[in-house]
């Protein structure tokens, strides 16, 4: 019988503490996974003393931090010098070990931006994700990526700038589409004049920054300048520039006096249940807004918002100004913190007048929005997973179902895909793409059993957790297959279901085989617990179909002059530019490549041999 462990005693050891500022940290009791306990909470305080002894306080009846303190068996500290420096160090240790009782943001996506790239005579603003190590310019922060690809059309639709890769843009002869349109001026051919694409690429770059007036009374002036010029057809192309402009500025819901940079957050919400609204203002815009909802059972909200906080910025630089709508005791430490780190100097201030106090009411509108409907969609989530694990026979809540789907044209370009669902609603982060080798083309069994192996060789290696329910495509043919590459992995035991179409393959006529069941089941249209497997199914087969044709693309997409071997770019261009691109190179014979400067006669006949293959 194993003894249990003893529960911390707080009496001996509150009164040891400091009061100074530092970082305190509970651990759970020991096991053979952690022999030093699970890191349950780490917290900073002003005092140290204070704040420890206020969780074992007999006031202090929160149910949540009641169970927190039955589950300490440890506590260590570290005093600093500030609580700047506690802050720092806080949010360190939560970054680092995730503990289950803290806030931490589970969105690990980088922001967007645009991206204009230095050292071309021609330049484009292009979509970015990622580290802005890239030389050039960025603009952003944006809340979506819809709010970029926004943004960007109106741009180049107003200064027609080029929005083609640089591989295309180099070997093109004629103009395309784009300037047939009235969306690109034709810098390729050199239908404008650098001058005057570099001054159109200004004028963006200042509407980017939130110079619309600027920008507009430039356009005024260059338009009467060339009405009085007697250049009607620039003063008219002028004209249109300017009505663009207008209409993207009328377009847009708030703006402010100025170039202010801000960041609006409204946290909305209880412990345990917090919605944050992000909106994001930049040169007076209001780019957008996005929401997030950060995990953490024990936080008061202003001390969840201080967190969230901190690892927000964690890999993006703070504006001069960021907004919220509670009173943060902490904010000057916080102010100093991202100061610290950004090198830069950010105020963080609650608004009560004007225009920013109508952002924050926004914000909070949208926040409790969004925890409403995220709310009613759990609802939703839970009965339906209740009614799928009656109708499956499990007694047990189901916390984690996946689903494999197969995906191909003709068996080129294979891909597995790999959805999960939990209680709210689809696990994005654990979604995961197979692409299928090795298996002969348009064996669905062969591509899922290898799928498979690798998808559960990692959750028997303790990487990945293992589902309740396995869904799979398709009837018992599969789930045969699927349980016979399972057993050896020790998943025999796993419930499987095969998703099947029913005799018309329409919505709701779904049958489901279970392993080891003869008779399928046959839910019917209005059964909650089909209509969970209906999503999560048709999830996996828009995954599935989106990295097929992503795949397809990639290989469709790239130059056959890119497989030649000993064919590098210097020589690809050369040809290009000699036959005035691939239909001319489809014509030629070995004798033409031949004349081509660096083209042998063994390089011109492997070249000719890549483009017609069988000849």
């Amino acid at each position: 019988m194993s003894e249990t462990p003893a529960r911390f005693d707080p009496k001996d050891f509150i009164p040891t503490l400091p009061r100074r500022p530092g970082v305190y940290r509970m651990y759970g009791s020991p096991d053979d996974e952690r022999p030093g306990g699970e890191l349950l909470y780490v917290g900073k305080a002003r005092t140290l003393r204070d704040r420890v002894g206020n969780y074992f306080h007999a006031s202090n009846v929160d149910p949540k931090v009641q169970a927190l303190v039955a589950n300490i068996a440890r506590i260590e500290v570290t005093i600093t010098n500030s609580e700047t420096e506690a802050l720092l160090l806080e949010y360190n240790l939560i970054k680092e070990h995730k503990p289950r009782y803290n806030i931490v943001l589970r969105d690990d996506k980088s922001f967007p931006y645009i991206h204009l790239p230095a050292g071309h005579e021609y330049p484009r603003l292009v979509f970015y994700r990622g580290p802005r190590s890239l030389p050039g310019r960025y603009f952003g922060p944006f809340p979506s990526a819809y709010a970029v690809r926004d943004t960007l059309q109106s741009v180049q639709k107003i200064f027609r700038i080029r929005n083609c890769r640089d591989t295309f843009f180099e070997n093109r002869s004629r103009p395309c589409l784009q300037h047939q349109i009235g969306r690109c001026s034709a810098p390729c051919v050199k239908l404008i004049s650098r001058e005057d694409y570099a001054r159109d690429i200004a004028a963006a770059v200042k509407v980017l920054e939130g110079r619309n007036d600027e920008v507009s009374s430039e356009l005024t002036a260059a338009m009467e300048k060339a009405a009085e010029s007697l250049q009607y057809e620039r003063a008219a192309a002028l004209r249109d520039q300017l009505a663009a402009l207008k209409q993207v500025q009328s377009q847009q819901i708030v703006t402010a006096e100025g170039d202010r940079d801000i960041d609006v957050f409204a946290l909305v919400g209880e412990p345990g249940e917090f919605a944050v609204s992000v909106m994001i203002i930049r040169g007076g815009r209001n780019l957008g807004s996005t929401t997030y909802f950060p995990k953490g059972a024990l936080a008061e909200p202003n001390e969840a918002l201080a967190s969230f906080l901190m690892q927000y910025y964690a890999d993006t630089p703070p504006p001069a100004e960021i907004l919220v709508n509670l009173e943060l005791a902490e904010a000057d430490a916080l102010m100093a913190a991202l100061a610290d780190r950004a090198g830069s100097q950010s105020r963080i201030w609650k608004p009560a007048r004007a225009l920013p106090a109508r952002w924050m009411a926004m914000s909070v509108e949208n926040a409790e929005q969004a925890l409403r409907m995220r709310r009613a969609r759990r609802a939703d989530i839970e009965q339906m997973l209740v009614a799928l694990a009656g109708l499956l026979g499990l007694t047990q809540i189901l916390q984690r179902l996946e689903c494999f789907d197969i995906s191909h044209t003709g068996g080129e370009g294979t891909v597995a895909s790999c959805v999960v669902y939990g209680p709210e609603g689809p696990l994005k982060k654990d979604y995961r793409r197979f692409n299928i080798e090795g298996v002969t083309p348009g064996d669905d069994y062969g591509a899922l059993r290898q799928a498979l192996r690798r998808r559960y060789e990692r959750v028997k290696a303790g990487e990945v957790p293992a589902p309740d329910v396995l869904l799979i495509d398709g009837g018992p043919g599969q789930i045969n297959e699927v349980h016979q590459e399972l057993e050896p992995l020790g998943f025999g035991a796993l419930k499987l279901v095969g998703v099947s179409k029913g005799p018309d393959r329409r919505a709701g006529q779904e049958r489901l085989y279970v392993f080891g069941n003869e008779i399928p089941l046959v839910p019917g249209p209005d059964s909650p617990a089909l209509r969970v497997v209906q999503r999560i199914r048709d999830e996996a087969h828009r995954f599935a179909i989106t990295g097929h044709r992503k795949r397809r693309a990639r290989r469709h997409n790239e130059s056959v002059l890119e497989t030649v071997p000993g064919l590098g770019p210097a020589k690809r261009r050369a040809l290009l530019k000699h036959f005035g691109g691939m239909q001319g190179l489809m014509r030629a014979g070995v004798n033409d490549f031949e004349g081509v400067a660096g083209i042998g006669t063994t390089l011109a006949r492997t070249l000719y041999d890549h483009l017609h293959p069988g000849a």
